[in-house]
């Protein structure tokens, strides 16, 4: 396309030239010659070359006639002196330009006189004569129609002159030849059926040619179907009955190409275990073999899932592309090597058992050989189903052991048989912390470096270094690495995911134990929190508030919590900044103005960003307080008293308050022992949200044993005699140890009787009358109480007399109806026990 812009422009110049020269040579109808004639040895020369060109001007030019001029040549816009000469009939001037460094340009012949008139001229082009082809290859395809494809190289250099290729082919068994013209610029070319036959023997070249040469690449001599490339073969595969290690690769061409079953081919076989990522490292290569003929491949690790592929040509011909992936497994032997275990002990000293946690993994050594393979624990190093303690599909096992067990036995079993006894000591857990510092550090998409410090110690065998996600409570995810004394580093790889914790411990392992680790939690890369606590008071007081928030879910935070920071302003807009440690969760915001309106909210940062919350508002409330003048330190603590009961004798209900200062004495007129329970019996505090008390409750019932059995008058002159102190009596009565409540001589209400029995409490019934004792209440227990011994009542539950304090004017009164005395005396009605009551 270049090629022809240029050619353009050169035309369009050349016209331009020819019609100037044509103007200034024919002045009248009769002269029609042009002034000057340019002439030049070739005008396609070869790019850097001399060029020389010579202009020729009638004498009779009017440019000339008659005037002083002289001639100049110009190429471009450079100027270049020529020679003069002149005979009869026209003025001659030679150029020489040593080196034509365009690849297209227009040389002109110019006259100067008053002015500069160009009289003719002449376009040069330069380039390069073509380069042979090279890496001239064909291929053949078998599909239908049978086609031949021919490329070539045309060379890196670049012509600058239009170049033609064309494709030539001879066949030696029929001595035809053919030639294939190709347009510009195309270098591949596609040979019809007809143009070659698949098992004659052929000669191919290619041939370029420009204005400035030609040439010819080297010829390729071929058999058509040796350049065939096939289409990709159809595998098959399995595993070969009776031997162990190898599988059975069959192998077919595709349907359109299946006539050359008798054709003797060559094969390329690559393998790879299944869990592989990677394909053997150099394919296996297998000479000339039939379509019908299956190939082994032996050497294999026995009961393992393979992946295979193939590929095929027929002698020097391309590769076909690889067969579609096809897998197969080996029989299955005993597994064989040992298994590397890891294993957690806590102790059970209630039941003097030993917790076990056992993980393992397969050594380097290791070959399952099999594909269903389960692991046995055993507690004996003989495969006794009675000392199996464990047997799982999975990587780890938990059971107990008696506090005594030191070790036990790991094998690994298929269908084929069970791998010898790997054995695993059991290392009690020790107190000894020698690891520190620890830290992880992503190195990849797939790897952290976990890095620790060790204290130096002589019993000090080596680490393991633990990690398992913290989101999943799997322990079948849980992965451990066993490394020297000497290590302090370990990179460890997984399919860790991105934003996600993940625990690391390393632990100290000694000769008798494992030590205490240390944990960190690890992130293979960090990000911003999704979410942000929500800001909450927690209290106020003068110009400080102190702020708490919940902490973040684990599977929300995205990284490790690096700082928790707290904005807030005021009205005033002046905005300030309060941190807290990753740990904490609260700040206390201080020299705040009662006055303002506050505005805040906190940021959350890990190490892969910050999360804002949302905004709260709060403002602090004024605190109204009462100067006290304090004249010493005494009395100023008694005047804060005064000060408090003042306040609440003015401002509270005053019933309200004598409540609280004053025990509620009951209404004997609405007691009732009958509804006296063991819930009743205890400490009750009265509703004081009630105008009147709740006459259902009583105050404290005492009940007092003596272990004498006294007579009448022993018992009145025993009461006479300590009337004057009944101080005791109310004590036993306020805090008796039969209640449920029993606190001591603290009592919110004073009883006002007590009962005597003679006997224990639970002894049955006594015939004899029980005794009542008025105890003495500094409170008035009726508002006109009589200050003489109250008179005598008759107890109803018995027809004899007994007496409630001194009396000696009481007359035994024998058929007084107890129904007329009930209404009269509620109290004592309450003390009437039914039979089934007392039982």
């Amino acid at each position: 396309m270049f090629n022809g812009l240029i050619i353009m422009i050169s035309m369009w110049l050349s016209v331009i030239v020819m019609l100037v020269a044509f103007v200034n040579g024919a002045r009248n109808e009769d002269d029609v010659e042009p002034c000057a004639k340019v002439q030049t040895d070739s005008s396609v020369v070869p790019l850097g070359s001399p060029v020389r060109a010579t202009c020729v001007i009638r004498k009779t030019c009017p440019l000339v006639v008659g005037q002083a001029f002289h001639i100049e040549w110009r190429l471009g816009e450079r100027l270049f002196p020529g020679n003069l000469s002149a005979n009869e009939s026209s003025i001659v001037s030679e150029v020489f330009i040593p080196s034509f460094n365009h690849t297209r340009s227009f040389l002109a012949c110019c006259v100067r006189a008053s002015t500069v008139q160009v009289v003719g001229g002449v376009e040069i082009r330069a380039g390069y004569p073509p380069e042979a082809p090279q890496n001239t290859s064909c291929q053949t395809n078998l599909t239908t129609p049978n086609t031949l494809t021919c490329s070539w190289d045309p060379g890196q250099q670049e012509t600058h002159l239009l170049t033609k290729y064309s494709l030539h082919t001879e066949i030696w068994d029929t001595s035809e030849n053919f030639t294939y013209k190709l347009p510009a610029g195309v270098h591949r070319y596609i040979i019809p059926r007809t143009g070659f036959g698949l098992f004659s023997d052929m000669k191919i070249y290619v041939k370029a040619v420009n204005e400035l040469g030609e040439t010819t690449s080297e010829p390729i001599i071929l058999e058509p179907v040796s350049a065939a490339k096939f289409d990709p073969p159809i595998l098959k595969i399995q595993a070969v009955p009776r031997r162990y290690g190898c599988l059975q690769l069959s192998w077919s061409l595709s349907q359109q190409q299946a006539w050359m079953h008798d054709f003797r081919l060559n094969l390329e076989v690559r393998l790879k275990t299944a869990d592989s990522r990677y394909w053997s490292e150099q394919p296996i290569l297998v000479n000339r073999v039939k379509q019908a003929k299956s190939v082994d491949r032996c050497l294999l690790r026995p009961g393992t899932q393979y992946l295979a592929q193939i590929r095929v040509r027929y002698q020097q011909s391309p590769w076909s592309e690889w067969s579609r992936r096809q897998s197969g497994v080996t029989l299955e032997t005993a597994p064989a090597g040992r298994l590397d275990s890891w294993t957690k002990v806590s102790g059970d000293h209630l039941h003097k058992r030993l917790n076990i946690q056992l993980f393992w993994k397969p050594s380097k050594q290791f070959r399952a050989n099999g594909q269903n393979v389960s692991y046995i624990v055993s507690g004996k190093k003989l495969p006794d189903a009675n000392g199996k303690v464990c047997s799982t599909k999975e990587n780890h096992c938990t059971f107990q052991l008696p506090e005594k067990a030191k070790k036990v036995y790991l094998r690994a079993v298929n269908a084929a048989g069970k791998s010898p006894p790997t054995e695993v000591r059991i290392y009690r857990p020790k107190d000894r912390a020698v690891v520190s510092g620890v830290s992880v550090i992503p190195k990849d998409d797939r790897s952290l470096l976990v890095q620790w410090k060790s204290l130096v110690s002589s019993t000090l065998t080596g680490f393991v270094v633990e990690w398992r996600p913290l989101l999943k409570t799997d322990l079948s995810l849980t992965q451990f690495e066993i490394t020297d004394r000497n290590k302090t580093s370990l990179e460890i790889t997984g399919s860790f995911e991105p934003y996600k914790p993940y625990g690391i411990s390393v632990y100290p392992r000694f000769k008798d134990g494992i030590g205490l680790p240390q944990t960190v939690n690890a992130y293979l890369r960090q990000k911003a929190p999704s979410m942000v606590p929500k800001i909450q008071i927690k209290k106020s007081w003068q110009s400080h508030v102190e702020l708490t928030w919940d902490e973040i879910p684990l599977d929300q935070r995205n990284g490790n919590i690096q700082s928790y920071k707290v904005f807030y302003w005021d009205k005033q807009g002046t905005i300030n900044v309060v941190g807290a440690e990753p740990g904490e969760r609260r700040v206390v915001l201080k020299g705040l103005d009662t006055e303002s309106v506050y505005e805040a909210f906190m940021m959350v940062s890990t190490s892969g960003g910050s999360s804002n919350g949302s905004t709260i508002h709060f403002k602090i409330e004024p605190f109204d307080a009462v100067a006290v003048v304090t004249f010493s330190t005494v009395s100023g603590v008694g005047m804060s008293l005064l000060f408090i009961i003042v306040v609440m004798t003015c401002f509270s209900n005053q019933k309200r308050l004598k409540r609280r200062l004053w025990p509620a004495v009951p209404d004997p007129a609405n007691s009732s022992i009958k509804r006296w329970t063991s819930e009743s019996t205890q400490d009750s505090h009265l509703d004081w949200d009630n105008e009147e008390p709740n006459p259902m409750y009583l105050s404290h019932l005492s009940f007092l044993e003596f272990p004498v059995k006294l007579s009448k008058e022993d018992d009145d002159d025993a009461w006479l005699s300590n009337a004057e102190d009944t101080s005791d009596l109310g004590e036993s009565i306020c805090g008796s140890p039969f209640l449920p409540g029993y606190t001591g001589s603290n009592c919110d209400s004073v009883p006002y009787a007590t009962v005597i029995f003679s006997g224990p409490c639970d002894s049955p019934t006594s015939k004899d009358p029980h005794a009542y004792l008025r105890s003495e209440s500094t409170q008035p227990l009726l508002e006109t109480e009589e200050s003489f011994t109250p008179k005598c009542y008759q107890n109803m539950a018995t027809d004899e007399q007994c007496f409630f304090g001194p009396c000696h004017d009481c007359v035994p009164e024998k058929g007084t109806d107890p129904r007329i005395l009930w209404d009269d005396f509620p109290f004592l009605r309450a003390l009437a026990l039914s039979d089934s009551q007392i039982d």
